[in-house]
Parts: structure tokens; sequence; C-alpha cells
């Protein structure tokens, strides 16, 4: 196994995502980054400063973001100018529907870019093992270099029932159709992607699949 090691965790909605980078950091000493939580949070912060998504382009209305992390425990949390955000409010049904309107917009894209990039020499300063890091675009975008690219998926039924498990209402579907059908940084499958269907494995069964990958880079 190589001395670092930088984990792309990419796919559908209700998929799995935050279960297996959250096994493969606490089982492997990584730094686990959630880009889902950084949209989430711009999200939030825009609403709360009434910007509209299509105000939102401007990318004047987003030079008083101040971008900075704060780690617990082995997790890094995106803080807009000093602030973070509960979780409840971030996985809101307010938040939710309106997610990935904000999320396609080039200067929301282009604010978490260098900011998501960054994590890597942020795990390295905190002599983590390495970084494994869940979103939508993180293989094909973020760190198209990965050492390993994973490609999460489930059917329908099993990811709506997982959201309602969890408590939260979103219309996965559409979300995943606009991530996957907007202009930048669409949500893809990179070709060097490893695929797993987390709907026919336990997340037991997926940390293990993706542990015997790390071990032979």
């Amino acid at each position: 196994m190589k001395s670092f090691i930088v984990v792309a965790i990419d796919g559908v909605a209700g998929s799995g995502k935050s279960t297996t980078a959250q096994n493969v950091a606490n089982r492997l000493h990584f730094l686990h980054v959630d880009t889902g939580s950084h949209y989430r949070s711009v999200t939030v912060a825009l609403m709360e400063s009434n910007v509209s998504p299509e105000q939102a382009s401007n990318p004047g209305n987003l030079n008083k973001f101040n971008l900075s992390s704060s780690i617990s425990s082995n997790k890094s949390q995106i803080l807009i100018n000093g602030t973070s955000f509960p979780t409840d409010i971030l996985r809101s049904e307010n938040v939710n529907s309106v997610v990935s309107s904000y999320a396609s917009i080039p200067s929301v894209r282009d604010l978490l870019f260098k900011y998501q990039r960054s994590q890597i020499e942020l795990a390295r300063s905190q002599n983590f093992n390495g970084l494994v890091m869940e979103g939508r675009d993180i293989g094909s975008i973020i760190f198209p270099d990965a050492n390993l690219k994973i490609y999460l998926t489930a059917n329908e039924k099993i990811r709506n029932h997982r959201r309602a498990t969890d408590g939260e209402n979103d219309k996965i579907l559409l979300r995943d159709k606009i991530d996957s059908t907007r202009k930048v940084a669409p949500l893809v499958k990179s070709k060097d992607s490893i695929v797993i269907d987390t709907g026919k494995l336990s997340a037991e069964d997926v940390f293990s699949q993706i542990s015997h990958l790390i071990d032979s880079l």
C-alpha cells in the first residue's frame, strides 16, 4: 500500500457514499471529506443572504465567503466565514429541494474547487494515511488522478428506503437527473472507476472490497 492514498467516491443519491466513506476513514485512519455538505453549506449561506440561484451566478455574491476547515476526529468540516451549519439544517427538506440548483452554478463550483483540492494537503499535514472524498464529481473533476475511484449505485427502492430511514424526503431521481445533466461538472462514472452496487452488499462487504483494493495499490 502506498504511503498516502486518495480515494474518490462518487455515486447517485442514497447509494451509501457517506456510510462507505466513513467506514474507510474510521478504520484506515483517512481524512473524510463530504463535498455534499460543502454545497449544502453554501446553499444555506446564500439562502440566509437572500441570494437566489439566479443571483448566485454573479461571482460578486460569493466573494464575501471565506472558506476554512475544522477537523473533528477524522472528518473535515467546512466553515464559511468561521461558521458551520448543523446537520439538521443542511439536511432539511428546504435545502434538499434547492441544493442541486445552487450546485449547478459555475461560480459556486469555482468557489469550492480549490477548497476541495486543498483537502489533500490538510490530510497530509494532520498525518492521516490518506484522504477519502465523497461527492458527485470527485473522480472526474476534483481528483481525476485519485489512486482509487469508486462509483456507488443501488436501485431506486433501496435508495428511497435509506432516505426515509434517515428522516429525509427528497426526490432522488430528480436530483440525479439535475446533477447528471448539468453543464458544469456533471455526475458521471469515470472510465477507471470501480462500480459497486451497495444494494446487493452489506456495508461491511462494501468496506471489505474497498479495503482490498486499497491494499493492492
